[in-house]
């Protein structure tokens, strides 16, 4: 196993390091249910050093939505210049779609993902595609639950919209299972699924865009910092984006490591690093100034 990466008790100390940051949102600054304790101020010291701040989110909503949910958890505004979100995204490539009907499979929180536009929810019989935001009911759910729809979309050759990749999140002390498991499950029995989230590169660019147009110029990606708390997504994306990571790790990984306040299983956690080939380039227990 290679080296551990540096381990910080305090992100001022590489803050000077940077030009800007993309941060992940779940899991770094709320853990589903409130703000994590210190990370919005972390972040707004950052802005204030002079780095723009990109939230970049795997949530199947709409930046607007975001902004909502973020301030009913108390993360205040100030903590961030702009939002890109899988969802966002996502309804970009819906209203490419025209008004090709779409089979809806994800809960009714997340029709603003479609809102306004040409396209409507259909019956999967009478749909072009499927569109999938997550499961219906994500805490009596799984994956295995939408085996017979998947199936149909799959004998039909639909391709699936992912516009959430995470397979799971915290909701407070619990794991919930995301739109991404259902796309991982789609792709084993033989579908094609469109994947729009981290770590694709896609979401990635529509952020670096937002950080040129903030900072006034191209920032190279060695000076942008990604922040975010999952191997799979945000230290891969960084790494296959060519950023530096910073994994918070009181996050989706925090009881495979064994968290105990600022110690930590480092061999778990190196095994994970190794198994989903994504090892970060800082750790932080949790994000604080």
């Amino acid at each position: 196993m290679s080296a551990f990466p540096e381990h910080l008790t305090g992100f001022r100390a590489v803050v000077p390091r940077y030009s800007a940051i993309i941060s992940d949102v779940w899991g770094v600054l709320h853990n589903g249910l409130k703000a994590n304790p210190g990370a919005p101020e972390a972040l707004r010291k950052a802005r204030e050093a002079g780095l723009p701040v990109v939230l970049l989110t795997n949530a199947p909503r709409p930046p607007a939505s975001i902004e909502k949910q973020l301030r009913g958890f108390d993360v205040p505004d100030d903590c961030y210049d702009a939002i890109v979100s899988s969802g966002g995204v996502t309804r970009a490539l819906v209203e490419a779609e025209g008004d090709a009907p779409f089979h809806h499979i994800g809960p009714s929180r997340d029709v603003s993902i479609y809102r306004g536009l040409t396209a409507r929810p259909a019956p999967l019989a009478d749909a072009r595609y499927i569109l999938c935001t997550g499961l219906v009911d994500d805490e009596t759910e799984t994956a295995e639950d939408y085996r017979s729809i998947l199936a149909e979309g799959v004998k039909r050759g639909l391709k699936l919209y992912c516009a959430n990749p995470d397979l799971v999140v915290e909701r407070g002390k619990d794991l919930i299972p995301c739109a991404g498991a259902l796309a991982e499950l789609y792709e084993h029995m033989g579908g094609e699924a469109i994947w729009v989230g981290k770590p694709h590169r896609l979401v990635y660019d529509h952020a670096r865009e937002h950080i040129a147009r903030l900072a006034g110029r191209q920032i190279e990606a060695s000076r942008i910092l990604c922040i975010g708390d999952a191997f799979r997504t945000d230290v891969a994306g960084a790494i296959a984006n060519g950023h530096d990571s910073l994994m918070t790790l009181a996050g989706i990984h925090a009881h495979q490591i064994q968290l105990n306040g600022n110690d930590f299983d480092r061999e778990a956690f190196g095994r994970l690093a190794d198994l989903n080939n994504a090892r970060p380039t800082m750790t932080m227990a949790s994000l604080v100034w």
